[in-house]
C-alpha cells in the first residue's frame, strides 16, 4: 500500500508539474528551408531534445553553449536550439523579428541568401545567420544614432548661441544612454564570441556534423578542418564587432569633447557677465563716493556757499568728472590683472644656435660624403 500511494503521489505531481509547465511556441526550419510551426510544453521539447530543463531556462543575456550534440543560442531575446538537421526557434510569437524569421531565415539557411557557409554543414549556416541578423542590428542602431548625435553636438557646439538649448540637451542625454546600451550589447557580444575562441574544445564542439557523420569526419581528417572555419567564422563576426565598438567610442569621445567645449564656452559667457557686473559695481562705488558732496551740501546746513547760483553746477561738474577718473583707474587696474600674460620670451643664444648646430650637421654630413668618395677611390685604384 505504501509503495502503491508513494506511485499515486508521483504520478500526481508528475501531472501537475506538467499542467502548469510553459508551452513554448515553436518555430522549426530544415536544411531546404521548410518551415513548420508547432506548439509543445517544455518537458516534452528537452526531452526530446536530450536536454536539462535549465537549458531552456529564460536568460536575455547572450550566450552560445553545446549541450549532447545540440548548440543553444541565446541572443538578447532570441533563443535558438540548433542540430545538425534542423533549427528551433523558441517563442517565436513573442519576438520582435517577424521580418527576419518569416521572410529571410529560410531563404539564407537554403542556400538563397548571402552566406558564406553554405557549403559548409548546417550548423554553420545557422550560426551565421543568426550571427549575421545580431550585427546587423547593432549596425543599425548605430546608424540611426550616430547622425542624430552629430548634428545635436553642432547645434549645441556654435559659438554664436549664448546660451544652451535645454531640448537639445535632453535629446543629447538620451542618445548617450542608447549609446551606451549599445556599447554594453557589443561588450558582451565580443566577450561571448572571445570566449569560445579561446578555447580550442568549444570550437571543436560546435561542429556537430564532424562527429555524427562519419563522412563529414574524413574528410574534415582529409584536409577541410571544420574547427578552423568555424574559428575564422567566429573571428569575422568579432572582427566587425570591434569595428562597431571602435565608432561607439570615437562617437563617446566626441560627445565628451563636446561637453567640454560646451562648458568653455558657457563659463567664458558667465565671465563676461561678471566682468560686466563688476565694471557697472565700480562706476557706481565711484559715484557713490563723489556723491558724498552732495551729501554734505544737501545738509540743512547755513553756508553762503549755497546762495551763489553758479556753485551747484560747479560741484555737479566735479562729483562727475572725479566719479570719472577713480572708474577709468579702477578699469585699467581690472584689465592689468585680468589681461592674460605675454608668452615668454625666446633667448637670443638659442636662436643664434640653431643656424650653427645646423651648420655643424652640414659639415658631418660633407666629411661623411667625403670619406665614402675617398674609400671608393681607394678601392678603384
Amino acid at each position: 500500500s505504501g509503495q502503491f500511494y508513494q506511485h499515486a503521489t508521483t504520478e500526481a505531481s508528475q501531472a501537475t508539474l506538467a499542467s502548469v509547465s510553459p508551452v513554448f511556441a515553436v518555430m522549426k526550419l530544415d536544411k531546404e528551408g521548410n518551415t513548420t510551426f508547432f506548439e509543445k510544453k517544455k518537458t516534452e521539447l528537452y526531452q526530446e531534445l536530450g536536454l536539462q530543463a535549465r537549458d531552456l531556462r529564460f536568460q536575455h543575456l547572450m550566450s552560445i553553449a553545446t549541450r549532447n550534440n545540440r548548440i543553444i543560442v541565446r541572443m538578447e531575446f532570441l533563443k535558438a536550439v540548433i542540430t545538425p538537421e534542423f533549427l528551433l526557434i523558441l517563442d517565436y510569437r513573442n519576438l520582435n523579428l517577424e521580418h527576419w524569421l518569416f521572410n529571410e531565415l529560410a531563404s539564407q539557411l537554403a542556400g538563397e541568401g548571402q552566406l558564406v557557409t553554405y557549403s559548409l554543414p548546417f550548423e554553420f549556416r545557422a550560426i551565421e545567420a543568426i550571427l549575421q541578423y545580431r550585427i546587423s542590428k547593432l549596425q543599425g542602431r548605430l546608424n540611426t544614432l550616430q547622425p542624430q548625435i552629430l548634428e545635436t553636438l553642432e547645434a549645441l557646439v556654435d559659438p554664436k548661441l549664448l546660451s544652451v538649448d535645454r531640448s537639445k540637451l535632453h535629446i543629447l542625454l538620451q542618445n548617450g544612454k542608447s549609446l551606451s546600451e549599445l556599447e554594453t550589447d557589443l561588450k558582451v557580444f565580443k566577450e561571448t564570441i572571445l570566449e569560445i575562441l579561446d578555447e580550442e574544445e568549444l570550437i571543436e564542439e560546435l561542429c556537430l556534423s564532424k562527429w555524427t557523420d562519419p563522412q563529414v569526419f574524413e574528410e574534415s581528417a582529409s584536409g577541410i578542418d571544420h574547427a578552423e572555419e568555424m574559428e575564422l567564422l567566429l573571428e569575422n563576426y568579432y572582427r566587425q564587432a570591434e569595428d562597431l565598438a571602435n565608432e561607439a567610442r570615437e562617437l563617446r569621445v566626441l560627445i565628451d569633447d563636446s561637453e567640454s567645449i560646451i562648458f568653455i564656452n558657457l563659463d567664458s559667457h558667465r565671465n563676461v557677465m561678471m566682468r560686466l557686473n563688476l565694471q557697472l559695481t565700480m562706476g557706481t562705488f565711484s559715484l557713490s563716493l563723489f556723491g558724498l558732496i552732495g551729501v554734505a551740501f544737501g545738509m540743512n546746513l547755513e553756508s553762503s556757499l549755497e546762495e551763489d547760483p553758479r556753485i551747484f553746477w560747479l560741484v555737479t561738474g566735479i562729483m562727475f568728472l572725479g566719479s570719472g577718473l577713480i572708474w577709468r583707474r579702477l578699469l585699467s587696474f581690472l584689465g592689468r590683472h585680468l589681461e592674460p600674460p605675454l608668452p615668454p620670451h625666446v633667448p637670443a643664444l638659442l636662436k643664434k644656435s640653431q643656424p650653427a648646430a645646423r651648420r655643424v650637421e652640414i659639415k658631418n654630413n660633407l666629411k661623411a660624403e667625403t670619406f665614402g668618395l675617398s674609400r671608393s677611390t681607394l678601392t678603384n685604384q
